[in-house]
């Protein structure tokens, strides 16, 4: 074996894309075999459903577009508050703060939409604040505070939201319901700009959202790689001692991380809700999107570029799903599409016994056994460094 040709062999992100292959062949073929049990006779015209519906139309590749959007920003979050050695598990709440703040400046204060995109950034990264802060100052567990405040969240802008006339369908003329105005009466200008995308695809789900999310991820793919602000949030993430001894001020990048990873998570709400074809319904339970996140963010080894493809993957199967009624009740599809989703979480797991298996292969090719356990212990180090940050 050359050099180049094992060079090509240790590439780390090559692995974790073959381990998440891996982990969606398993899932598909579980849901599959799901469906067999549940209803033979429709199984195979459910399987096909699922695998072909989102490109069947092109309304149906507006819709996976549409879901695209807020999901990938949530799973940018989460993916990137794993890279800096945080597990963000408020994105639920940090996605509701931007979603009730870029709802009220756009119905109760008029703003078009770029302004409330912008206040629901800041919303979810004022959300981030406080993990940041208790994690950097008391060492208090990142997830235990987040789950507080994603409650906190939900009850804040219920609150909010009731007690503000304008932001309630009956100012509008319509029946009193548990929901915020329709955007399209209330504000149009607070609409996300179609420009001519829905005539295209013939779909009222397709904007520029998704054009927006992809921005983030490039962005964030530059930060992370090409600045040294990157490297210093990844080295506190990946030693968190070490990065202090090296002169790093790992409080002030553990802050700055949730902060960071609440914007993406509160944009994300902006953009769902901004769309103008769903509407905020106050329901006491959390927002599914940013729980959704995690898995998207497994799925893509926390990668921001491999993030766009994992969302789009997981927005296309949860399209799949809807197609594959009547024949399968939504709780079969729901459960399915969970199975499928979060199987990704063992992609970590399959791309440790890849990385073991390749420094297998290369221990047999090396004359020296010595030299083989020194490729291998770097080859982990390297994967350590590349992928799970």
């Amino acid at each position: 074996m050359t050099g180049k040709q094992k060079k090509r062999f240790h590439i780390p992100g090559l692995t974790s894309f073959f381990a998440s292959l891996i982990s969606i062949g398993v899932g598909l073929l579980f849901g599959f075999i799901l469906l067999v049990l549940l209803n033979p006779q429709f199984a195979g015209q459910g399987f096909i459903s699922l695998v072909t519906a989102g490109l069947k139309s092109t309304d149906k590749l507006a819709k996976v577009l549409y879901q695209a959007a807020p999901l990938m920003m949530t799973g940018l979050s989460v993916g990137f508050a794993f890279k800096t050695g945080l597990f963000n598990i408020g994105a639920s709440g940090q996605y509701t703060v931007g979603a009730g703040l870029a709802l009220i400046f756009a119905i109760q204060f008029q703003q078009p939409w770029y302004v409330c995109l912008l206040i629901s950034m800041i919303g979810g990264a004022f959300w981030g604040v406080f993990p940041g802060l208790f994690k950097a100052l008391f060492n208090v567990n990142e997830v235990i505070t987040s789950i507080m405040f994603n409650w906190i969240a939900m009850l804040a802008v219920n609150l909010t939201i009731s007690n503000l006339p304008m932001m309630l369908p009956r100012y509008w003329g319509q029946a009193q319901i548990d929901r915020t105005a329709n955007l399209a009466v209330a504000n149009p200008s607070a609409l996300i700009p179609k420009l001519g995308l829905d005539e295209l695809l013939h779909s009222n789900y397709m904007n520029i959202s998704i054009f927006i999310s992809i921005a983030f991820a490039v962005i964030l793919w530059v930060v992370l790689s090409k600045t040294t602000f990157g490297y210093e949030l990844k080295a506190c993430g990946f030693n968190r001692n070490a990065s202090v001894y090296a002169g790093i001020n790992a409080k002030r990048n553990i802050v700055l991380s949730m902060v960071i990873a609440g914007a993406l998570s509160g944009i994300g709400g902006g953009l769902y809700y901004l769309a103008g074809t769903g509407q905020y319904t106050l329901l006491k339970s959390l927002l599914n999107m940013g729980f959704n996140g995690i898995p998207v963010a497994l799925l893509a080894s926390s990668h921001p570029l491999g993030t766009i493809f994992s969302t789009l993957f997981v927005s296309y199967i949860q399209v799949g799903g809807d197609a594959m009624q009547p024949e399968f009740v939504k709780e079969i599809i729901d459960m399915i599409i969970a199975v499928i989703i979060y199987l990704a979480a063992f992609s970590l797991l399959v791309r440790e016994l890849l990385n073991r298996k390749k420094g297998h292969d290369l221990g047999n090719v090396n004359a020296e056994p010595v030299a083989a356990v020194t490729t291998t212990e770097a080859d982990s180090v390297t994967t350590m460094e590349g992928d799970a940050e």
